[in-house]
């Protein structure tokens, strides 16, 4: 991490680490995909790697805008996350328990990213960035709206599946 003087600074640091954290996830998705067992699940995080995709277009929109390069610092939350989520997919045990699981962990990528967008937007409008804001409150609305359906996948039908005992 380069020196933080000004919020642009933080601006563009945190800006980094959301581009790189996208890219992880985008690798760990289709193993995701095909550990789940539930038809369900599989749709919505194929959806979600759909729509990954498209942040990362975003991403390096704002990028474009901001006349810069990503540049390739590993984010060190999201591949701990990430680490957490090929454990899930390792473990043996029941099918739906793992994909309660895999839900848990889903949920975590999105809360690490309901955090970055948030707190980019915050600054982008302190900054006086207001497309750049537009874009990141975008894909934050996304982010929050994933995590919703993921909620309803797991009590709706995956929790109800999984043996309790």
């Amino acid at each position: 991490m380069e020196d933080l003087n000004t919020l642009n600074d933080l601006f563009e640091s945190e800006l980094q680490d959301v581009y790189n954290a996208e890219q992880q996830v985008m690798q760990a998705m289709p193993k995701m995909i095909d550990a789940a067992s539930d038809t369900k699940l599989r749709d919505k995080l194929q959806r979600h790697m759909m729509e990954t995709e498209k942040q990362i277009r975003r991403l390096d929109d704002i990028f474009d805008m901001l006349d810069m390069e990503p540049e390739a610092e590993v984010c060190e939350g999201m591949a701990g996350i990430i680490r957490d989520g090929e454990k899930v997919i390792q473990a043996k045990g029941d099918p739906m328990v793992k994909d309660a699981a895999l839900i848990a962990g889903a949920q975590k990528v999105e809360h690490y990213e309901i955090t970055s967008y948030g707190t980019l937007r915050s600054l982008a409008q302190t900054l006086g960035m207001d497309d750049i804001a537009l874009k990141l409150e975008r894909t934050l609305k996304e982010e929050f709206k994933t995590d919703e359906l993921l909620t309803g996948v797991a009590e709706r039908g995956v929790n109800k599946k999984a043996p309790r005992e």
